[in-house]
């Protein structure tokens, strides 16, 4: 059996994966709050971008962590095209979770639909993004740590969304992002402890690109997207500024005595 290391940087990729996944959590909840205060196609435009920050925070924790991951014995590539789809499956069912609390006419219904639908999309980009791992060896899970990882995630999710029906204050909102990057990651290092990896030595190259490659890159370009998505959310209006705003631009009427 190959040693598995979660933190060959020490406690860089844990504390940086950490702050991905807070970062990506307020934007998602406060783009929520803020779609939940607008209508028609400034509602939509507000879940779309919650979906994608949520989504991007979510991969970027799990693959800034996976930068710390090693297997004493054998190099790590990653497939490319299974590496993508697993961010876009995180976009995706985020996107349906999050729709369904935007839209959605029965409150509870809908939190318990987004919950289990973003929970379960979570747990398949993280289990994606470890099927695209090449390594000389097998890897297995130990399912129940792997079923305990995908409570964690479906809990996490439901937290989330209810966070977003339920916060409005931005200070709020703050602290249930430091909440939900703390589930989202005890998620992802539950999902680690279930992996053990039984190294066949080979000289034999392999398949993929090297984190440094592929995966660093992508990390940095996917967390400049979410601090640039943090500053124009910032900076936006809300809906109760626009109108207070374009009150104080109409014309006041004078009544002639």
């Amino acid at each position: 059996m190959g040693h598995l290391d979660h933190a060959t940087f020490g406690w860089l990729t844990p504390a940086l994966s950490y702050a991905m996944a807070c970062i990506g959590a307020a934007l998602g909840l406060r783009c929520t709050v803020r779609a939940l205060g607008a209508s028609g196609r400034s509602r939509r435009n507000w879940l779309i971008t919650a979906a994608s920050a949520l989504g991007t925070g979510i991969w970027t924790m799990h693959f800034v962590a996976m930068l710390g991951f090693g297997v004493t014995g054998t190099e790590i590539h990653y497939n490319v095209p299974l590496t993508i789809l697993s961010l876009l499956v995180a976009m995706a069912v985020v996107g349906a979770g999050v729709f369904a609390v935007g839209y959605g006419w029965d409150r509870g219904r809908a939190l318990a639909l987004g919950g289990l639908t973003t929970g379960l999309g979570v747990a398949s980009m993280h289990y994606l993004g470890m099927a695209a791992l090449h390594l000389h060896g097998d890897v297995r899970y130990d399912p129940v740590l792997v079923g305990l990882s995908v409570v964690f995630a479906v809990v996490a999710a439901t937290a989330a969304l209810w966070a977003a029906l339920n916060i409005k204050s931005a200070l709020a909102v703050a602290g249930a992002s430091l909440v939900m990057g703390g589930a989202v990651s005890s998620m992802h290092y539950t999902g680690m402890l279930a992996v053990s990896v039984r190294v066949t030595p080979s000289e034999a190259a392999l398949p993929g690109a090297t984190t440094m490659q592929f995966i660093f890159p992508l990390a940095v370009g996917l967390g400049a997207y979410l601090f640039l998505t943090l500053a124009f959310v910032a900076l936006s209006p809300t809906e109760s500024e626009r109108e207070a705003s374009a009150s104080a631009q109409r014309p006041v009427r004078t009544v002639a005595r």
